[in-house]
């Protein structure tokens, strides 16, 4: 049997020790057609020697859970892990570009459509106030450049105090109210082939939309064309080869597609409501695995 390594959190991470063992299970029932066993690894344990993962026919950062925690750490581990020629899916620079939201500017200047987005190294209310004024909303989603999970992301009324933020780099965004009409709609790749769209609602009075905070998922049948466009036209922009990708997008006021996040790193993908039940996801790994063999 092939085996994989699935990076998994730092031991130290006391926020999931209960649920991604379960999400390893989930992914290893999708892995067993294939004949893949995936072996799970804490990510911490590779940082600087990446000896333990050069056995492995692919190594997936799939449950590196809690990185945004230690972003210094998880820097020099994608760093080690490029230079010593890790098998990774993703790539190793690929990782580490995504690992900061402040990619999203990088897309937009390759002319991938985002929301009117303020980038700073240093949070004040000058510059909430400014945002206000620039993009004339009532509201704002104040969200860490490295962050995950909705981790320290605000929903800020124009007048209110920003409030401590600890020198982070900060992303500012205007409140989207199709966030709760609409939800947010995510486009699954394996391979650079689109597998399902799940759409994903907030319940009342929430503005996030991942499960730990209610959030309703839903598979799309049929995603909408233009926001398949709009999800090529990112795989596109990243430019590099990707065996998994998780694109989500909102619709704006008017009906155009505006990239929200690339997930590029630990995305779920959403195997409960995925019909295939992550064949898709499966047949992608062995068919990079077995490229690699020929070459």
């Amino acid at each position: 049997m092939t085996r994989v390594a699935i990076l998994t959190p730092d031991p130290a991470e006391v926020a999931y020790p209960d649920l991604w063992p379960k999400v390893l299970a989930r992914l290893q029932r999708a892995l067993d057609g294939a004949g893949i066993e995936a072996v799970p690894t804490p990510w911490t344990a590779h940082m600087d020697d990446a000896a333990g993962l050069r056995d492995y026919a692919s190594v997936l950062p799939l449950l590196v859970w809690g990185y945004h925690h230690d972003a210094a750490r998880w820097q020099r581990a994608c760093a080690t892990w490029e230079r010593e020629g890790v098998r990774l899916a993703n790539p190793a620079k690929v990782l580490a570009w995504n690992t900061d939201k402040r990619y999203l500017r990088e897309l937009a200047e390759r002319g991938v459509a985002i929301p009117p987005t303020t980038f700073t190294d240093a949070l004040s209310q000058n510059v909430v106030e400014r945002a206000f004024a620039d993009t004339g909303t009532d509201e704002l989603i104040v969200k860490p450049a490295v962050s995950g999970g909705a981790w320290k992301t605000r929903r800020l009324r124009r007048g209110e105090a920003v409030g401590a933020t600890d020198g982070m780099a900060m992303l500012l965004q205007p409140f989207l109210p199709t966030i709760e009409t609409e939800g947010e709609t995510s486009l699954l790749y394996f391979g650079g082939r689109l597998s399902h769209a799940v759409n994903k609602r907030p319940v009342a009075g929430e503005f996030r939309i991942q499960e730990e905070f209610g959030g309703q998922y839903a598979l799309v049948p049929e995603p909408p064309a233009a926001a398949v466009a709009l999800a090529e036209q990112v795989l596109q922009a990243v430019g590099e080869p990707l065996l998994y990708a998780r694109i989500d997008m909102v619709p704006d006021a008017d009906g155009r597609w505006l990239l929200m996040e690339a997930e590029l790193i630990e995305p779920d993908f959403y195997l409960g409501v995925d019909p295939r039940h992550g064949a898709g996801f499966a047949q992608a790994l062995d068919n990079l695995i077995r490229a690699r063999d020929v070459r």
